[in-house]
């Protein structure tokens, strides 16, 4: 079996394709790359877009309740996002294994599987919205900064369900490079949302019930759309219908969405790049007023702008290396990686730079960029040593054993 695959990866690359210099052969790849990147670029940057309008909208209510969105969205959100994402990833190596290894059934199951284990996942997830105000006053917050907080982390959970239909389906699609669903369906969420903000906090002023249905509905219309996408017939190779066997093996599943929940959530570089976002600190510190009318706000935003810049210099690298190690399956050994870059390296080197040479935020942000620098070449000299003929043997066996085991139960199934 293993010397058919390997002549299989042979055929698979024509002589011509081989001969190619490499500069021509990067570029023909990077064309095709293109196909899927651009509409999965389009739909991240539009979702954040959702945050970004709500944010800014809320900022014109009042300074309270931009610091309880910004509290909320920037900690609780970005953290269940974290997780959720993370675990989701898991379905984007189980589904590009399967697609690639043609067993297109299976894709179905595997989606389902995921809908289990991450919607369980979020049930675990509520107590921290739920008792989001008690938390902050413990943690030293405003009261009245906590109570509107509390306030908004109740009418969030409605998005964090959604995450969970939007990271799988998104996710299901994109394996099948069916993007151009996706990016249309943002496209519209993100226009309803700005014109539904405006309407419901600005000219009616319902304030934060407003601002959050209608990001609520912004983050639900897209799901919506999706799940008349799979299962009304666009996707009738990938989805069968509802079965049986999403409950069945699911012990693999939540291993391996576990381990990419860890890879993901333990990248703190993340968290801190959310929240400099969030405030949008650009290069320009005057579009800082697009969210606070505080001019202290907006000059330490201005301030920190040079790092954010370095920040996204070195996530451009960082984040394709992870969607490499999510395609091979490496979540585990990605998340021992993050544990040791972030936690070991990261922090001590930016609580360093923050007390003993008195940089303050400026020296957390370092430790953590530093960290992110490590984790890349870490990742890099990985993704250089594998041999990438072999992780494609262990992909088709793995694929081929579980699609075994379930035509074998829904064959015992349909005779009993």
């Amino acid at each position: 079996m293993e010397e058919s695959a390997r002549k299989l990866l042979r055929e698979e690359i024509s002589p011509e394709e081989d001969e190619l210099p490499l500069i021509k052969r990067v570029w023909q790849e990077s064309k095709v790359m293109w196909v899927v990147a651009a509409p999965a670029i389009f739909t991240r940057a539009s979702t954040f877009g959702i945050n970004v309008t709500s944010q800014a909208f809320v900022g014109h209510i009042g300074s309270k309740e931009l610091a309880a969105f910004a509290l909320v969205f920037t900690v609780l959100i970005r953290f269940a996002n974290g997780i959720l994402f993370g675990m989701a990833s898991a379905l984007s190596t189980l589904c590009g294994q399967a697609y690639g290894a043609r067993r297109y059934g299976m894709m179905g199951v595997y989606l389902q599987r995921s809908w289990i284990v991450l919607y369980f996942t979020s049930l675990l997830l509520l107590p921290l919205f739920f008792f989001t105000s008690p938390i902050m006053k413990m943690l030293g917050q405003d009261d009245s900064i906590a109570d509107v907080a509390g306030t908004i982390s109740l009418w969030s959970i409605a998005v964090i369900f959604a995450y969970v239909l939007s990271f799988t389906f998104q996710t299901f699609l994109q394996s099948q490079s069916k993007n151009v669903v996706i990016s249309f369906l943002a496209a519209f969420s993100i226009t309803i949302h700005v014109c539904l903000s405006w309407l419901l906090t600005i000219k009616y002023k319902l304030g934060i019930p407003g601002a959050m249905i209608s990001t609520i509905l912004a983050y639900w219309i897209p799901n919506i759309g999706q799940f008349i996408f799979v299962t009304c017939g666009w996707c009738h190779e990938t989805w069968n219908g509802f079965s049986i066997l999403a409950f069945k093996d699911l012990g693999p599943v939540v291993k391996l969405s576990l381990s990419s929940g860890v890879m993901l959530c333990l990248n703190i570089n993340g968290w801190e790049m959310m929240i400099a976002f969030g405030f949008l600190a650009a290069a320009r510190e005057r579009l800082a007023y697009i969210f606070t009318t505080n001019q202290q706000v907006a000059v330490a935003v201005g301030d920190l702008s040079p790092l954010l810049a370095f920040s996204i210099l070195l996530n451009s690298v960082q984040p394709v290396l992870s969607g490499v190690a999510v395609g091979a399956g490496w979540q585990s050994i990605v998340a021992y990686v993050n544990i040791g870059c972030y936690y070991i390296i990261g922090i001590p080197v930016g609580v360093v730079l923050s007390k003993v040479l008195h940089l303050q935020v400026k020296g957390i942000w370092m430790g953590m960029l530093f960290g992110t620098l490590v984790q890349t070449i870490v990742l890099t000299i990985i993704t250089c040593k594998t041999d990438w003929d072999e992780q494609v043997l262990l992909a088709r066996r793995r694929v081929d054993r579980y699609s075994v085991d379930d035509e074998e139960t829904d064959t015992v199934t349909s005779n009993a």
